[in-house]
């Protein structure tokens, strides 16, 4: 009988935009094979946490997910805070990056970078 792997389902959202953005980003900066897209929060920020996003080799406490192909990385703990959040790109005249849709957030900032949960 075969073994039956655990499939874990991401907690996290990127859109066609987000995932275009970042496969940019990893060619640009030359992100070495085996890194993933680190998502997470730290204390911090105008309204209490703001939002980990970078590029990160896998750590003990990670959990791993694949989105579109892209590998994302995320400490258990974070998922709390995260779970359904929406990431996207958004390129307008006034607003350049990545932003965050997060239902978990009571509060969040004007310049969407960081939330109160």
């Amino acid at each position: 009988m075969a073994e039956v792997k655990d499939i874990k389902v991401a907690p996290i959202s990127l859109t066609e935009g987000a995932i275009n953005a970042l496969k940019r980003i990893m060619g640009e900066q030359n992100i070495p094979e085996g890194h993933g897209l680190r998502v997470g929060v730290k204390g911090g920020g105008c309204s209490g946490f703001s939002y980990i996003l970078g590029f990160d080799v896998k750590k003990d406490k990670d959990d791993e997910f694949e989105i579109a192909g892209m590998k994302v990385l995320m400490e258990k703990s974070h998922a709390i805070y995260l779970l359904g959040m929406e990431i996207d790109w958004v390129e307008g005249l006034e607003n350049r990056g990545f932003s965050f849709n997060n239902p978990n957030a009571k509060e969040s900032c004007g310049c969407g970078s960081s939330f109160s949960a």
